[in-house]
């Protein structure tokens, strides 16, 4: 069972540019750019928002499909079982997922940048409603990262896109939405 092991942060806008200076600095290897994602979480049987949830990720013409369910915890680094496998239709799978009582609950769009340094994965995520930084990696690796591209002392997110998404997107319909 795949545990994703990860550290959230609130970024400042005015931090951006620096933190990605910084990550070039250290030899972080990165993209440069920016993808689109549109993120769709469902809810249905078995599903718990606050814990256990269905993803399906579009981005550049492809499509993950991903179930997480979130260890509770009020540590910074958290942890969550997570499986994930990319499918040849996303269209098809939403229609299935439908067809078997589940439903969008929540929609988010966001631009991530990856990149990686020092054994973990950087993402600098541009959502409506901020900016923000994520460490995936073991927990170690994550803290040694973070103190390299001075995060140390950034605040810590706790919640998740989708609680988020809640606090912030618009209710349109049955679902909430967060959209540029």
């Amino acid at each position: 069972m795949p545990i994703e092991i990860e550290k959230k942060y609130r970024l400042e806008p005015e931090r951006l540019e620096p933190l990605r200076r910084r990550l070039r600095e250290v030899g972080a290897a990165g993209r440069g750019s920016a993808e689109f994602e549109e993120n769709v979480i469902y809810t249905g049987p078995g599903l718990d928002p606050a814990r256990r949830v269905l993803r399906l990720r579009r981005r550049d013409g492809r499509a993950l499909f991903t179930f997480k369910e979130r260890d509770l915890s009020d540590s910074a680094v958290k942890r969550q079982r997570e499986e994930e496998t990319e499918v040849s239709d996303g269209d098809a799978l939403a229609a299935i997922l439908e067809a078997l009582g589940y439903r969008p609950a929540l929609v988010y769009e966001k631009r991530r940048e990856t990149w990686h340094v020092g054994g973990a994965e950087v993402v600098l995520d541009e959502l409506p409603f901020g900016l923000f930084v994520e460490i995936e990696g073991e927990e170690a690796r994550i803290l040694e990262v973070e103190k390299l591209l001075g995060l140390d002392s950034a605040e810590a997110e706790h919640a998740p896109y989708p609680e988020l998404t809640l606090r912030h997107g618009v209710k349109l319909g049955d679902a909430f939405e967060a959209r540029f």
